[in-house]
């Protein structure tokens, strides 16, 4: 544990896409990419910091859902549960892999490969230092995993969630279209709602002002990037109250 630098929160909630697992391909789960997270988790947990994960799964269902037309959007929702499933378990695998202890809780009930989320075991592990990993979403259909990492972040009583993006911050506009979009470095909820910017879903968005739960949107491809949000240093941007 670094005991020289004193992080700014004890308990966070990373919101990671299953995008962003996949780097530069097409689809499914880059082995570097997902090497590069656990350095960046392991900076985390040597900051003495309690790490809970919800991880989205477009890597592996948009793909599927381009054959999908017409189907139930239920349906549709849970098979997207269990792709998070499977990011979940490739996490865990990789945290193993580097010492870090790590555990997935699952929203449906898959007890072979995962414990049932059960909010009091799930404190448990996060105060003896091991990751949670909350795959399956809330379990519930037409909920998305934001909406998910806002509802775990509140219930472990997290103090931030931690939006890991392949973009730097939030910006006035779509910078890829607008070549003069500027990045904020904290914005209000009430702005953020005034000025249609999309940090989270709808759902995701409410629960988090409702509950005061600040949001920190950053680039988890910076190397250190996860580090320098920890410590307060200038990364991302914050939504607060």
């Amino acid at each position: 544990m670094d005991v020289q630098a004193k992080p700014c929160y004890k308990r966070i909630l990373l919101k990671l896409s299953g995008e962003a697992l996949m780097g530069e391909d097409s689809f499914g789960i880059n082995r570097a990419v997902l090497q590069h997270m656990i350095e960046e988790l392991r900076t985390a947990l040597d900051l003495g910091v309690q790490v809970g994960i919800v991880v989205g799964g477009g890597n592996i269902f948009r793909g599927v859902a381009l054959g999908a037309t017409g189907m139930d959007r239920a349906t549709g929702d849970y098979m997207g549960m269990l792709a998070t499933v499977m990011n979940a378990m490739a996490l865990q695998d990789c945290c193993r892999n580097n010492g870090i202890e790590a555990r997935v809780q699952s929203a449906l009930n898959i007890e072979q490969v995962a414990e049932p989320y059960i909010r009091g075991k799930a404190l448990r592990h996060l105060r003896l230092g091991r990751v949670v990993i909350f795959a399956a979403g809330t379990g519930n259909p037409f909920m998305t995993t934001d909406t998910t990492a806002a509802l775990r972040g509140a219930e472990v009583g997290a103090d931030i969630v931690l939006k890991a993006t392949k973009v730097d911050g939030i910006y006035t506009a779509d910078p890829k279209k607008d070549p003069t979009a500027t990045m904020y470095d904290e914005i209000t909820f009430d702005e953020a709602l005034r000025n249609n910017l999309k940090v989270m879903d709808a759902t995701a968005f409410a629960l988090c002002r409702e509950q005061g739960l600040p949001i920190k949107v950053f680039n988890i491809n910076k190397k250190g990037a996860l580090r320098r949000v920890l410590l307060g240093e200038k990364e991302g941007t914050l939504v607060h109250s």
